[in-house]
């Protein structure tokens, strides 16, 4: 895979250098002495590249100059990923057939930064964690742990057995998140960008919740309402 943007490169940089293979950076970019000190202490191949190179590599992306090979995306089974959040009481955020990468990289940036949360993803009618996520995410992706599930309702079942507390988000017609207060350890599921969650997957949570807002006319991405659930739940934890 392939990690461009200053922010990224950084972020793994800090956290997991050994998935880096090597780093090219554009011949006219000559402010990036950070990446290029810890790529020496690393010991990470460090390539000086034209311009036209970065460009056509990265699809004619902004690359802020910089574009990494890196090891794929590694995805970690459900069982330990929910294990581990018992023990060290994280949320788990399980995302209904998500298409767009944006909103995934987007979520991602969201739960690495606030911490204390984690991933689950369907491999089927779902985006994967792609180079296009991982560039949205901005090393997001460095905090959390991600699985793929061939049964999002299965996993959600086998969450509630281990003691999770599952909340769902609607439109309509639920509690609202101001109102609601929420149950530890919890797992929360988010609906897909077009259709918000499936009849299969809201008969097995335990409270929907919605969003207040004045203007109904007015939409939230998923990405966007993730965070503000997210932030609330941290609130709420703490």
């Amino acid at each position: 895979m392939k990690l461009y943007g200053k922010n990224p490169v950084i972020e793994r940089l800090k956290s997991n250098p050994k998935s880096i293979h090597r780093i090219m950076i554009d011949e006219n970019h000559i402010d990036l002495a950070y990446i290029r000190k810890k790529c020496n202490q690393h010991g990470i191949s460090v390539q000086t590249v034209p311009h036209s190179k970065i460009q056509r590599l990265a699809q004619n992306l902004n690359t802020q100059g910089i574009l990494a090979d890196i090891d794929d995306f590694a995805y970690v089974q459900l069982d330990d990923l929910l294990q581990n959040a018992l023990d060290k009481k994280r949320t788990p955020v399980f995302l209904d057939n998500l298409n767009d990468p944006q909103n995934l990289g987007g979520i991602i940036r969201t739960c690495g930064a606030l911490g204390f949360f984690d991933i689950v993803i369907p491999t089927t009618e779902s985006v994967s964690v792609t180079e296009s996520v991982l560039r949205v995410a901005c090393g997001g992706e460095n905090y959390l742990s991600v699985a793929k599930v061939s049964n999002l309702g299965n996993a959600i079942e086998k969450a509630k057995k281990m003691g999770f507390w599952i909340v769902g988000t609607v439109v309509e017609d639920a509690p609202s998140l101001t109102e609601l207060t929420l149950q530890f350890p919890l797992g929360l599921v988010m609906g897909s960008e077009e259709k918000g969650l499936r009849d299969i997957i809201l008969k097995k949570i335990d409270a929907q919740v919605m969003i207040p807002m004045k203007n109904q006319r007015m939409s939230l991405n998923v990405a966007h309402a993730t965070s503000m659930l997210c932030y609330e739940i941290v609130s709420q934890k703490k």
